[in-house]
């Protein structure tokens, strides 16, 4: 299946009708026979339950949220009590799933959809609620309202890249969104995306990474060691605490007093923690 090119008749041709036709009757074709149909939030058109599932796959692999979206929905049904929650209820529903920050702003996002009465349709409109990016604006306009938007993010990025530009050391996102905007076939939006997400996915692991070539790549640091590491422990320490010194988690984490004090003034200014006199505690 990844034998297929058809860099060399875009090379010659460029973006052809009769190209585009053949490279969108691959793409679903894929997608009928190895498209991964049983996620759950493929079964479901109400923007509250895809939103919570695009903020989860941000950075994060789709058999990990498989494991947390069903319990965090059964927790937060609706966009109101997710609203209503306290932080350290969202946080501990959370926990798994990394990049903590998602979940507060997926909490502050609910807010902002209940006092305007409903959810936003459009990317425009989407983007203004707390911690939605332009990617994932569009997407939810996709997988929601099967908006006929135009959007890259990694798998699909992937895809264009492997298919149509083989033999080019560097490619850059402005030479494949043209692709993108032209390949999309009107009123399919929704389960367009899912396929070439699907295909992206199954390139990379069958083939060496063709986002290598993307000026847009950007290789993620190791969590073993990292701040990132460090500031989920101490969420997940202080989750099980009511209040909680630096002096006292560096004991418990093994990690330095200077870091782990760092970390807990960061997540402070991010509205994780609140302290008094050197004590920290979760808002709940």
């Amino acid at each position: 299946m990844f034998e297929r090119d058809f860099s060399i008749r875009f090379r010659e041709e460029g973006l052809t009708p009769s190209l585009t036709a053949d490279f969108r009757e691959f793409v679903f074709s894929y997608y009928e026979t190895f498209g991964r149909h049983d996620m759950e939030w493929r079964h479901t058109r109400d923007p509250y339950l895809i939103t919570v599932s695009e903020v989860m796959l941000q950075q994060t692999q789709v058999s990990r949220v498989s494991q947390i979206y069903p319990g965090f929905i059964k927790r937060f049904p609706t966009a109101d009590v997710l609203a209503d929650a306290s932080d350290a209820a969202v946080l501990e529903a959370w926990q798994g799933m990394g990049y903590n920050r998602r979940a507060l702003y997926l909490k502050k996002l609910c807010q902002a959809v209940v006092e305007s009465g409903g959810f936003p349709r459009t990317p425009a409109e989407l983007l203004q609620l707390p911690g939605i990016g332009k990617a994932t604006s569009c997407s939810i306009a996709a997988f929601a309202y099967n908006a006929d938007v135009v959007f890259i993010e990694t798998n699909i990025r992937r895809v264009f890249i492997y298919f149509f530009f083989r033999g080019k050391d560097t490619v850059d996102d402005a030479e494949i969104f043209p692709l993108v905007e032209a390949t999309l076939p009107k009123g399919r939006s929704r389960e367009w995306y899912w396929a070439l997400m699907d295909l992206g996915t199954d390139l990379k692991k069958s083939v060496s990474n063709p986002n290598r070539k993307s000026r847009q790549y950007v290789k993620q640091s190791a969590f073993k060691g990292s701040k990132r590491q460090v500031r989920g422990a101490v969420l997940k320490e202080m989750l099980s605490r009511t209040s909680a010194s630096a002096a006292e988690l560096s004991a418990v984490l093994g990690c330095a007093e200077t870091t782990v004090s760092a970390v807990l003034q960061e997540m402070e200014r991010e509205g994780f923690f609140v302290s008094e006199d050197g004590v920290f505690q979760i808002i709940r």
